[in-house]
Parts: structure tokens; C-alpha cells; sequence
């Protein structure tokens, strides 16, 4: 039997991208040189408003905040990416620059780190490449648009119930680093708001927390609480991109 070590080593490896996985095998054979494995701390900034694309982050186990900046410099989180995103895909679509928007590392975790260089020569060469892209593209545009409509006709317990799933999806785990100040921004309510979800969710046994720290008790519980957007876009996701098994 391997030893305690050796085992949580092995599962780290397991633990991987998927989107990244979905690239055609010749791709990432060329690329793989290039990949660089990296941890991210809490609140660590990947991309500043402005800045220049200079690499494309692929999450591991990991949480990144999209956070937008407003002309005032009032800033609101935007949505989240995973272990089924990548981070940087202004690059591929004619952009080299990240706007209005922030990447910040929310859940610490690893993620595999490539310069954009050889991935967007991938991305011209390859139509493979770009089938991969384009179908991660139009599933982020079908997310962004079922926020929307979630946003307006759901209600906060099935919209926070949602949003845990998601975020325990693209950690791969469970157990979530996470604050209900962070949360209340993602969902774009008041923290009171959360916090009143929150201990309605742990009386009926679905969470369990502490400062700081969420953990997923009850997925199935967690997953009837949610509203139909977590199945829905799940499927969509599986459709474009596979489900990963």
C-alpha cells in the first residue's frame, strides 16, 4: 500500500484541467514543454486592468474572480473560473490587452501556467485547436447568459445553492476556502444576505462552516436546493467540451 505521502501526491496529479485536457493530443504533445505547473496564493492578481496578455492560465484546483473595473474604479466580480476555463481568451479573439477586467486568485490551488505565444500559434495552425476554443467560447457566452436570467428570475437560496456547486466543481473539492463577503459579491447581494442563507443551509444539514471555510455535506441536498442553471449549463458544458470522464 502506498504511503500517506505518496497517496495525496497521486491524487494531486489526478487533478487536472479540462479544457486543456480536450486540446488534440499532437497540440499538447508541442505545447507541453512550455506548460509550467504553478501554485496560486489568496488575492494573488494574474491580470491588471490593461495589462498586456503575456500567458494563458489553465486552473487546476483553483478558483480566479473576474472582477470589473468601472471608470469610477468601483470594481464587481463578474463571474469565476475553473478546471473547466482558462483564463486569458481575450488573446485568441483579436484582443492582447484584459480591458476592464481583473483576474484575482479567490481559491488558492494550482493551475498550469503556458505563454500565449505558443498557444496562439497553435490556435492559427490548428483547426482542432481552434474547435476547442471557439466551442469553450460559446460555452462562456451560454454561462454569462444564464446569470443573467438567474439573476432576475431566482431567488438568493437557489442562486447561493448554485454557485457553491459551480465553485466546488471547478476546485474538484468539496471542502471551499471561501468567505461570504466574497460570496455576497459574486451574487451581487448584501453579505447579511449570505450569511442568513448560509445558516439556513448548515440547519438543514447541506453545509458545514466556520470563518473562512465552507464544506459540501449534502451534494445531492445542495444540488435539489439549486435552481435548473447548475443542470443546465453543466449540460452545456458536456456538449461543447465532454464531461471529463
Amino acid at each position: 500500500m502506498a504511503s500517506g505521502p505518496e497517496t495525496l501526491e497521486n491524487i494531486r496529479m489526478t487533478k487536472r484541467n479540462l479544457l486543456l485536457d480536450a486540446l488534440p493530443r499532437e497540440v499538447y504533445d508541442k505545447i507541453e514543454p512550455n506548460l509550467e505547473r504553478l501554485s496560486l496564493g489568496h488575492g494573488e492578481i494574474l491580470h491588471y486592468p490593461g495589462d498586456t496578455i503575456r500567458h494563458v492560465y489553465f486552473p487546476i484546483d483553483c478558483l480566479i474572480s473576474i472582477t470589473v473595473t468601472m471608470r469610477e474604479g468601483k470594481t464587481a466580480e463578474a463571474g469565476a473560473i475553473g478546471n473547466r476555463e482558462m483564463v486569458g481568451i481575450n488573446a485568441f479573439m483579436g484582443g492582447k490587452e484584459t480591458t476592464q477586467t481583473e483576474y484575482i486568485a479567490q481559491i488558492p490551488g494550482e493551475a498550469m501556467r503556458v505563454a500565449c505565444g505558443p498557444l496562439k500559434e497553435a490556435f492559427d495552425r490548428s483547426k482542432g485547436v481552434r474547435d476547442v476554443i471557439l466551442k469553450y467560447t460559446q460555452a462562456y457566452v451560454a454561462q454569462l447568459s444564464q446569470n443573467t436570467a438567474c439573476n432576475r428570475l431566482h431567488n438568493l437560496k437557489q442562486r447561493f445553492a448554485r454557485w457553491l456547486l459551480e465553485a466546488r466543481d471547478r476546485v474538484q473539492s468539496e471542502e471551499l476556502m471561501l468567505t461570504q463577503e466574497f460570496a455576497s459579491h459574486m451574487l451581487g447581494v448584501r453579505r447579511a444576505g449570505v450569511t442568513e442563507i448560509s445558516r439556513q443551509l448548515e440547519a438543514e444539514g447541506l453545509l458545514k462552516q466556520s470563518r473562512g471555510y465552507t464544506r459540501i455535506v449534502d451534494g445531492r441536498g445542495v444540488e435539489a436546493t439549486s435552481c435548473e442553471c447548475y443542470e443546465v449549463l453543466g449540460e452545456e458544458y458536456n456538449r461543447l467540451l465532454g464531461d471529463g470522464r
